[in-house]
């Protein structure tokens, strides 16, 4: 008979305390992957070392990252397995990741939209970014999810609609989101205001990652997101309407450290004090900004 194949108890400790925090009911699962992407084995004698690796994406270089710093699960905000597999070979880089951490005895969690629609999760915590210069008269969530949920995440949902305290101007709105998330660049689309009217933005809604289909039809003034198409931005620039668009992952990053890694850490100590949970220092958005005068210097 084969010996019966179990996953560590760090492992099961680290998938009760992410479905804990972010039910995997609240996802998107119409599209979405969610959950244990990658399951990882129990030593036959000793354990797996009590360390979490949190990251945005899980390219190569993370999961490298991973072995190095000998991590036993890695948490990945976007699943790195999203469609079916048909092979899994070393000509594909996510096929690749599949076989290196199988190697390594790595396991792989992703919560996406789960952390997306939970409160306090994601969303809430981009839209918190403009109480550094404003006071929220209301949040409401913009796309609530529809039947039940799990008790005590009751009013979950995609997307977050901010009505301001005050009247702004789009200009100190961007220059807090750059502050707050370390960017020196962002694209704005801004309808040109009609005779005797101005741009000043009463409320505005924000969706981590590409939020045009949650924010289409709300009616903010602002919309934020991490990236939009150019026929949904002018489809909005026609509605009268602002959008800042962040890069999809700069849109997310700042959630695993601001409130991911404290949370988990804090759940999973209670089962195992040695627990130790790290943020990816390779993980990065894939696209840079490069200025065409620099160049020419």
């Amino acid at each position: 008979m084969e010996p019966a194949l179990q996953s560590p108890l760090f492992t099961q400790h680290v998938v009760k305390a992410m479905r804990s925090l972010y039910p995997e009911e609240l996802a998107d699962r119409a599209w979405d992957n969610v959950g244990l992407l990658q399951e990882n084995i129990n030593p036959t004698s000793g354990s797996v070392p009590s360390r979490v690796l949190l990251t945005n994406d899980l390219t190569l270089s993370v999961a490298e990252e991973a072995i190095k710093k000998k991590a036993s699960v890695i948490v990945s905000y976007h699943p790195f397995i999203f469609r079916g597999l048909k092979s899994v070979t070393l000509n594909d880089p996510h096929q690749r990741i599949v076989l290196r951490l199988a190697q390594h005895n790595i396991a792989v969690y992703s919560p996406h939209t789960s952390a997306d629609a939970v409160l306090g999760g994601v969303n809430d915590w981009l839209a918190g970014i403009l109480k550094k210069i404003h006071v929220a008269r209301e949040v409401t969530v913009v796309k609530p999810i529809g039947g039940p949920v799990p008790a005590g995440f009751e009013g979950a949902g995609y997307g977050r609609r901010v009505q301001l305290a005050f009247d702004t101007d789009i200009e100190s709105i961007m220059q807090v989101y750059c502050m707050e998330l370390g960017l020196k660049h962002v694209s704005v689309s801004q309808p040109r205001p009609r005779p005797g009217d101005s741009n000043c933005v009463r409320s505005v809604a924000v969706c981590a990652g590409s939020g045009y289909d949650v924010l289409k039809d709300t009616d903010a003034d602002l919309i934020i997101t991490g990236e939009m198409s150019h026929h949904n931005a002018l489809r909005l620039k026609m509605l009268g309407k602002s959008v800042i668009t962040l890069f999809h992952s700069n849109s997310e990053r700042g959630f695993l450290k601001q409130v991911l890694q404290p949370q988990l850490l804090g759940v999973l100590q209670k089962e195992d004090k040695a627990a130790e949970v790290l943020v990816s220092e390779e993980d990065a958005d894939p696209f840079e900004i490069w200025e065409a005068e620099e160049l020419r210097g």
